[in-house]
């Protein structure tokens, strides 16, 4: 009984010894990795964990990503494409309407394009849309106009397309395209802007000119956002 209870105590002890010595021989190998590391970092040595022996080699490498690098930001009209004028008349019509800048920007950029290729300012086709849809490309009166410029399909199938669909002007590219030839067909029947808007309104009857009045208005907004000087269309 007696030589039972020596050889657990001894058993205790030993297993003591062993834990501290272990627990010791960690921190003097991680001493010595530390110091082999700053002697080889000294000597201008690129030293690597796997050379120590405590980690697999085929594991040593660790990849981190690569640093994302910033672009250079590019002017608003050499992303989308508008001129640096439609481009702050986008930034105005998105603070006034709260209209997103990215859906704005293919509309406003269609604008120009079939402003200019048809001799009429962008900027008024801007106006149209602004008094008839709120840019609202999805719009459609009790009358049946539709889109962005609020044309009536029934009277414009020449200029929309006997093959498109009777829903093809709620493309907004489309919209901006028809109703534009819809202005300049105004103008090149009754040869002023004010008829043209009058006709263009479905109002030709009223002697104030209120839709064409409401329009140019617009306009005047527009070519103070843009920057532009009063009289002096594009």
């Amino acid at each position: 009984m007696e030589n039972a209870t020596r050889l657990r105590s001894f058993a205790r002890h030993a297993g003591s010894v062993l834990i501290h010595l272990a627990h010791g021989g960690l921190l003097i190998a991680g001493f010595f990795t530390l110091a082999w590391m700053g002697a080889g970092w000294l000597e201008g040595k690129s030293v690597e964990f796997a050379d120590t022996g405590m980690i697999d080699a085929s594991a040593a490498t660790l990849e981190l990503p690569e640093a994302p690098r910033l672009a250079t930001p590019a002017p608003a009209h050499a992303i989308t494409g508008l001129s640096p004028e439609m481009a702050r008349v986008r930034d105005y019509v998105a603070r006034r309407y709260r209209v997103s800048t990215r859906a704005l920007e293919p509309v406003l950029a269609a604008a120009e394009q079939n402003g200019r290729s048809l001799g009429i300012d962008p900027l008024l086709i801007v106006a149209v849309m602004a008094i008839e849809s709120s840019f609202n490309p999805f719009a459609e009166s009790h009358m049946g106009a539709q889109g962005l410029m609020q044309v009536i399909p029934r009277f414009h199938m020449d200029k929309i397309g006997e093959h498109r669909g009777e829903r093809a002007l709620f493309d907004p590219l489309l919209n901006v395209q028809v109703g534009t030839q819809v202005l300049v067909e105004g103008l090149k029947r009754f040869g002023s802007l004010q008829a043209a808007l009058q006709y263009y309104g479905g109002a030709r009857d009223d002697p104030n000119a209120a839709y064409a009045n409401k329009v140019l208005a617009m306009k005047r907004r527009l070519m103070s956002a843009a920057g532009r000087k009063a009289g002096t269309d594009v």
